[in-house]
């Protein structure tokens, strides 16, 4: 399970930022495809958010798996909430869900970010 610091720590930046992508890199310069495409989809977007790179920290990298039950990263939390992994950002994209999520929690994006 996870080490109460790790799980602390994770709180406390979803707490923190509207928007976090717990990622394999950095937004800048991304580590793997799934994270590059939600870094790129986000971009599109317009949407500010905090990138975390996983690789950085072993601990973390597991910690975020147990923390939201998920096998998978990248991992996209908006305004505390897990929304899901590339697959399901991708998806929600496509259908402009992700556009009307991020609306409707209040999260600034481009006016012109229409999938």
């Amino acid at each position: 399970m996870t080490d109460p610091v790790v799980s602390d720590r994770i709180q406390q930046d979803i707490s923190d930022n509207p928007v976090v992508l717990y990622m394999k890199g950095t937004p800048v310069f991304p580590q793997c495809g799934f994270s590059a495409a939600v870094v790129q989809i986000l971009t599109h977007l317009g949407v500010k958010f905090k990138g975390v790179d996983v690789l950085a920290d072993p601990a973390l990298r597991q910690g975020i798996k147990d923390f939201s039950s998920w096998p998978t990263i990248p991992q996209l939390y908006v305004k505390g909430e897990f929304v899901g992994g590339c697959d399901i950002v991708r998806e929600m994209f496509q259908a402009g869900e992700l556009l009307t999520l991020l609306k409707d929690k209040g999260v600034p994006v481009k006016e012109a970010a229409q999938a």
